[in-house]
């Protein structure tokens, strides 16, 4: 059991760490918002991650012919929504940054917990990607090449684990950004440079398929 639980960690870490576009928006969504929703984000993500891994334990190499087919429009539908979201950002910010001080009262309520959990989950389950990569691990792995039903369920909440602990860091990290620029210029050039990075990243999974 200790086996598979390590694997689950290490399967968590190994999607969740490369910053991607996901991570950068997380990290901005906090520094825009609070700790609280960037809270929940990140543990939107992880979910995603956790969902990911169970449905790759118990699927196991059948997923690779199922999932494949459907990558290309889903990652096409991931990198709309992620250019949306940066040009929002942009928007938001270039908006605010004009409006001075009052800008809080006219925009409306910041992003909640809740829907920041829901947008992020979102977000994460539209890369397909991550449900091959488990599958491969799960199907490549001693430690997990046949698990039984309480195996599988240990493995998927480790790697949830895992992401949550890291998802969780990265907003952290935002929030101490949040905290550091809280300027008016600051928020719009910390904004404008979330948003041309993530619409890059973006530009470069639609490039790299």
């Amino acid at each position: 059991m200790s086996a598979v639980m390590i694997a689950g960690l290490l399967a968590g870490y190994g999607i969740a760490m490369p910053v991607g576009a996901v991570g950068a928006y997380l990290v901005a969504l906090t520094a825009r918002t609070t700790l609280k929703a960037g809270a929940c984000a990140a543990l939107g993500v992880a979910t995603a991650d956790g969902l990911y891994a169970l449905v790759a334990a118990l699927g196991g190499a059948s997923l690779t012919d199922v999932v494949e087919p459907v990558m290309a429009p889903l990652r096409r539908a991931s990198v709309l929504v992620l250019v949306a979201m940066a040009a929002y950002g942009a928007v938001t910010a270039v908006r605010e940054h004009r409006a001075g001080d009052a800008a809080t009262v006219r925009t409306g309520a910041p992003l909640g917990p809740a829907r920041a959990y829901a947008a992020l989950l979102g977000l994460t389950l539209l890369n397909p990607a991550t449900v091959i990569y488990f599958a491969a691990l799960v199907l490549g792995s001693p430690a997990t090449a046949s698990l039984t039903r309480t195996e599988q369920a240990v493995f998927a909440l480790a790697a949830f684990l895992a992401s949550a602990s890291w998802q969780l860091l990265l907003a952290g990290g935002g929030a101490l950004l949040g905290r550091a620029l809280t300027g008016r210029t600051g928020r719009l050039v910390t904004a404008l440079a979330s948003s041309a990075l993530i619409t890059g990243l973006a530009v470069h999974l639609l490039l790299s398929a």
